[in-house]
């Protein structure tokens, strides 16, 4: 699966990073031992290398003989894992602890640097070859001096492997515990990324697919807070946005399918009355004139719709010019001088000067308060008032059309702007295509300005703006 295979890069990649350090720790502390061990190796070798020098000028004397020499030298820290020879100060060897090295006795021992040792400082050289066992060996070389006079050396065979036997015990202890470490670690990054992070990420992928099959109401449990969370909390934002719009979709086909399912049945019915001869000829006038009107209520649901779907898809054309809104307002109200008389309302216009010029489409604007006015028409009793005003102010220009209609219920203004949306059945009528709001605030929202709706007393406002020029 994709995802193990994110886990096996993920946990490989992080568990990479944790080897390589714990690698550098270990071969630092390795190192740090065996330059701590050699070192103090070393120091112990130099001190009591000293306090045995210090019986040789007694044996050169005759003072001491073979056996108390022997005795003191044994006093040499490691000499029973070494071998030990004496120099004089010219060059021979004159003793040695050990009878193998007797072929060694009175020839000359080469020094690596002699003019370090008559000046008082030990020499030590490791990976030096043994002449005899020609083994691996760590040479060390003290100088042994009388009164402050160089008497020769005193020369020390250790084999490696002995010094080195304690540190072996140490890497592998190191080693062991680096292992164990690595081991540890690359479980604990697998654990913690399973659980936090590839677990969450499996369950989105999960829920993805089923919301991709229609299963919009799934959701993601949110666990936490961090980017993993905040990423959950986006991924159900979406899936609720998604929901939304499935519900609108489903809503939007069974608005027009009503919409046009009874215009449609109401056609056919006078229709086929017609041909059948039900509907008597002295009628067929009368009846064909209601098939008219149902066919041009088709053409304005299909119209409306077919501007709501251009503004909605971006291919919304519009030229902004100056204008006169105030002249726009007059040519709207003068188109439904008929509607007015019949319902008896009385219009009350108040315009702000004679003229007032602002940004804006002629025709898109003439749409826009057509419908606010058709719509306050709509929902105005008989003889009630409506009043259409203009205002400047600021840089803006505020359009307002008001009815007093029965107020909008608070639930439904949130609403009143979706498509077919009917809070108030009694609210609408046959003419209506319920587009008439959304295809105003699309206009107005492509034009980039504002309109709004609020119950004033007993009435309904809508206003909009426009800019200035």
């Amino acid at each position: 699966m994709k995802h193990s295979s994110l886990v096996t890069k993920l946990v490989a990649t992080f568990a990479m990073v944790v080897t390589i350090g714990y690698i550098l720790i270990a071969v630092v502390l390795s190192l740090w031992f065996q330059n701590y061990f050699l070192e103090r190796n070393r120091t112990d070798l130099e001190e009591t290398a000293k306090l045995a020098s210090s019986s040789v000028p007694l044996y050169l004397n005759k003072e001491i003989d073979d056996t108390e020499l022997m005795r003191n030298l044994s006093l040499v820290k490691g000499v029973d894992r070494g071998d030990i020879l004496l120099v004089d100060a010219s060059g021979y060897i004159f003793f040695v602890t050990n009878e193998a090295y007797n072929s060694l006795v009175f020839t000359r021992f080469t020094f690596p640097d002699r003019e370090r040792l008559v000046e008082g400082n030990s020499i030590e050289i490791n990976g030096e070859v043994n002449p005899i066992t020609k083994e691996e060996m760590s040479l060390f070389i003290q100088p042994i001096e009388h009164n402050g006079v160089y008497q020769g050396a005193l020369v020390v065979y250790t084999p490696l492997g002995s010094i080195r036997e304690p540190l072996y015990s140490i890497y592998l202890r190191i080693w062991t515990i680096t292992a164990m470490a690595v081991i540890f670690s690359t479980l604990f990054i697998y654990y913690v990324a399973q659980r936090m992070l590839f677990k969450p990420l499996v369950e989105l992928n999960t829920i993805a697919r089923k919301i991709s099959k229609g299963e919009v109401t799934q959701r993601v449990l949110v666990t936490s807070s961090d980017e993993i969370g905040q990423l959950s909390e986006s991924f159900n934002t979406m899936a609720e946005s998604l929901e939304q719009t499935d519900k609108n979709r489903r809503d939007f086909l069974s608005n027009i399918s009503h919409e046009l399912r009874s215009p449609i049945t109401s056609i056919r019915g006078f229709i086929a009355g017609i041909l059948d001869g039900i509907i008597p000829m002295d009628k067929e006038n009368y009846y064909l004139k209601i098939v008219y009107d149902e066919i041009q209520r088709l053409t304005r649901l299909v119209n409306d719709l077919l501007d709501l779907s251009a503004m909605e898809s971006g291919k919304f054309s519009f030229k902004l010019t100056e204008l006169d809104i105030n002249e726009i307002v007059k040519v709207c109200i003068a188109r439904f001088e008929t509607k007015v008389e019949d319902k008896g309302l009385k219009v009350n216009v108040t315009l702000e000067g004679d003229h007032l010029y602002a940004a804006g489409d002629r025709d898109r604007l003439i749409q826009v308060i057509t419908n606010l006015v058709d719509n306050a028409i709509k929902h105005c009793p008989d003889n009630g008032d409506i009043r259409v005003q203009t205002r400047s102010k600021g840089k803006k220009v505020h359009v307002s059309v008001y009815n007093d209609g029965t107020p909008i219920d608070d639930h439904d203004l949130k609403y009143i702007w979706d498509r077919f949306y009917k809070g108030d059945k009694s609210r609408t009528n046959k003419v209506s295509t319920g587009l008439g709001l959304p295809i105003v605030r699309n206009i107005i929202t492509q034009f980039g300005e504002d309109i709004w709706v609020e119950n004033k007393g007993q009435g309904v406002i809508f206003t909009f703006t426009l800019s200035m020029t």
